[in-house]
């Protein structure tokens, strides 16, 4: 999915709903998005986490540096210390996908 069919999936899914009907702009759909990934970006670099409601929850997870190597080459290479994001999907994310063939 793109990010405007998920705008558009977002608009089609508020124009059902009465009490949120009124939100029919693809700019405003947009902007929450964006302003969702900049708020999301700030909070887990602190280490905190975001709740996404429905579907799970990100989580700042710190990475310890290592070793690794270059796919292409096979050269040895330094990976430094960095934040890492850990996903837990809710539980409504995995009941709707109970049965759901691969």
């Amino acid at each position: 999915m793109t990010k405007a069919e998920l705008i558009e999936n977002i608009k089609a899914k508020l124009a059902d709903n009465p009490n949120t009907k009124h939100i029919h702009e693809k700019t405003i759909i947009a902007a929450v998005l964006d302003a969702l990934g900049t708020v999301t970006g700030t909070a887990l670099a602190s280490g905190g986490e975001v709740p996404l409601p429905g579907i799970g929850k990100l989580k700042g997870k710190p990475r310890a540096a290592r070793r690794g190597r270059n796919p292409r080459t096979g050269a040895a290479i330094d990976i430094a210390a960095h934040m890492g994001v850990k996903f837990e999907p809710g539980k409504a994310l995995v009941d709707a996908l109970k049965g759901v063939a691969a």
